[in-house]
């Protein structure tokens, strides 16, 4: 005890702390590394931003590959270590899981805001003016700036109206898909559309609306089936059942083992047959009560034993075998099952309903088909069958469904719409440089970089579609100097002679509800980034290798 409570006054931090440790401060030490770190994991993710964005081909360690240009899978991919840059995926990591769309947003404009904040600090502002000009900038741009840019574009007023799901999901999808965000947009509306309770407001579980990927073949070969698709074909004879009964087992179908070890003896060929007889008497009992009970279908959730496939066939009924205990339990939301985890006839709560029931063939697979017609209470849920020539592309696809499908949800809790197309930041852009030149004292300064890295997103739009991104930027602030807020960048003007870059009313639309979130989380970051002054870090369990990693931070 003695020992520990000794303090050496000449070694600083490093007296108190245990052997091994790092600590960084101050503006040099902490600061500007930490917007460094963020710098570089922006400058990866924004070559990404927009239709036109590029793929990223990452290996993760355990060597897998992944081929996408989705903001929030390239840095759960890339396993970020660096404490300051880890803010930033963790903010695009929220931005995923509550919105779907505007990750890299997210990170693109945070890593902005902080590269800005090198040129004001070589001004002499401290960080905490940084701060406070970029907090202002920030809640002005959420509270005042952003709501009335809504009002330029048609929200969406029924949740209901495919036509209008469509609207909000294409741009989405084309951000991520460019050119087949025309086939995926009306399967995610059908699919989502599918899952809506008959009464009540618009709305449904993300979860209700699952993705098959089935390699081979073309997207536009995709389709939603309203129901469930199990990759795997039946294990009976029987492939098709109509209007059928359906009983689910979390176990499998075989007999069970005892707990203990025990021997048998038999002395005859009697004893041998008697207890075959046995085992077999039993497990009929079984299966007869199931099909007393009126069971068409039988899923396993483990190993179906030849005994019980035997007696199933004798009584007429399908067999089907998954393997995925997520799987079984949305199986059981399409059919209103109850997963039962002992071998017996089910009660009539347990068991669920499908109309139809078939195996059928999708690209040289096997897979089975739990369907439900259009009036049907029983389940609510749909599955888009994706088809895509490559493992990579189909992983790609089910992404940016699933974002689809979570901007779905969003448009019809809020179905306000900003112009995209970087119309919205360039506007917000021109009130904020506007609002600097009001504000006196050393905050107009920070305010005006947090207009300058709004611009991030127009100009970024245009280097990515090949355009010059001064002639983009420049055209397009001329045009929102001019009174016309829904000027955006024109993608499709590369090669066209004469063409500025920009499109007056611009027909992309962002919802507003994502597009707050974004700006809230990349400000949130940045201010979170800029406010820490000293960085100090444990000796990492693990051993010297682990502590060579922290060394180079």
């Amino acid at each position: 005890m003695a020992q520990s409570m000794a303090y050496n006054q000449a070694a600083g931090l490093g007296g108190m702390l245990k052997k091994g440790h790092t600590s960084q401060e101050g503006l040099e030490g902490a600061t500007l590394r930490n917007v460094e770190a963020c710098r570089e994991i922006s400058t990866v993710a924004r070559t990404s931003l927009g239709p036109n964005g590029m793929n990223k081909l990452v290996v993760n360690h355990l060597g897998k590959i992944v081929v996408t240009s989705d903001c929030a899978t390239i840095l759960k991919e890339l396993e970020v270590e660096h404490p300051a840059a880890k803010m930033l995926a963790m903010a695009a990591e929220a931005q995923d899981f509550e919105m779907g769309d505007g990750t890299n947003l997210v990170v693109t404009f945070a890593g902005e805001l902080l590269a800005r904040t090198e040129e004001l600090f070589r001004m002499g502002l401290h960080p905490s003016d940084v701060v406070s000009g970029y907090a202002k900038a920030g809640d002005k741009v959420l509270e005042e700036f952003l709501p009335p840019l809504a009002k330029s574009m048609p929200p969406v007023i029924d949740g209901r109206n495919e036509a209008e799901l469509i609207r909000a999901i294409e741009p989405v999808l084309a951000a991520k898909h460019l050119g087949s965000e025309g086939i995926l947009a009306p399967l995610v509306a059908e699919a989502c559309l599918g899952t809506m309770a008959s009464s009540g407001p618009a709305s449904f579980p993300v979860e209700s609306v699952r993705v098959a990927k089935i390699l081979g073949g073309d997207v536009s070969q995709s389709k939603v089936v309203k129901g469930f698709v199990a990759l795997r074909g039946v294990e009976t004879t029987l492939k098709s059942v109509e209007d059928a009964k359906v009983v689910v087992f979390g176990c499998g179908i075989e007999a069970s083992a005892t707990e203990a070890k025990g021997t048998v003896l038999m002395k005859n060929a009697d004893d041998l047959k008697n207890y075959n007889k046995s085992e077999e008497k039993k497990m009929e009992e079984v299966v007869k009560s199931i099909a007393d009970a009126g069971v068409k279908v039988c899923v396993a959730g483990g190993s179906v034993s030849e005994m019980a496939l035997h007696f199933i066939e004798r009584y007429g009924m399908l067999c089907l075998k998954v393997g995925s205990k997520w799987e079984l339990r949305r199986l059981c939301v399409a059919t209103g099952a109850t997963a039962l985890v002992r071998l017996g006839a089910p009660t009539p709560d347990e068991a669920g309903r499908c109309d139809s029931v078939r195996q059928t063939e999708v690209g040289g697979r096997p897979v089975t088909v739990f369907s439900q017609e259009d009036g049907s209470t029983t389940g609510k849920l749909s599955t888009i069958v994706l088809r895509a020539s490559t493992s990579s592309q189909l992983a790609d696809l089910e992404r940016a469904v699933d974002d689809g499908v979570r901007a779905a949800r969003t448009a019809c809790k809020d179905g306000r719409i900003v112009p995209g197309a970087g119309a919205t930041e360039m506007a917000l852009s021109s009130k904020v440089g506007a609002l600097a030149d009001t504000c006196p004292g050393l905050d107009q300064y920070a305010m005006r970089s947090f207009a300058r890295a709004l611009e991030v997103v127009p100009r970024t739009l245009a280097e990515n579609a090949g355009l010059d991104q001064g002639e983009v930027v420049a055209a397009l602030g001329a045009a929102h100097a001019g009174g016309k807020a829904k000027a955006g960048v024109d993608i499709d003007a590369v090669g066209v002679e004469g063409a500025s870059g920009v499109k007056d009313e611009t027909d992309v639309g962002d919802l507003y509800a994502t597009k707050a979130s974004a700006l809230k989380l990349a400000i949130d970051a940045a201010l979170t980034v800029l406010r820490v002054d000293q960085i100090i870090m444990s000796k990492r369990a693990g051993g010297p290798a682990a502590s060579a990693g922290m060394a180079g931070m």
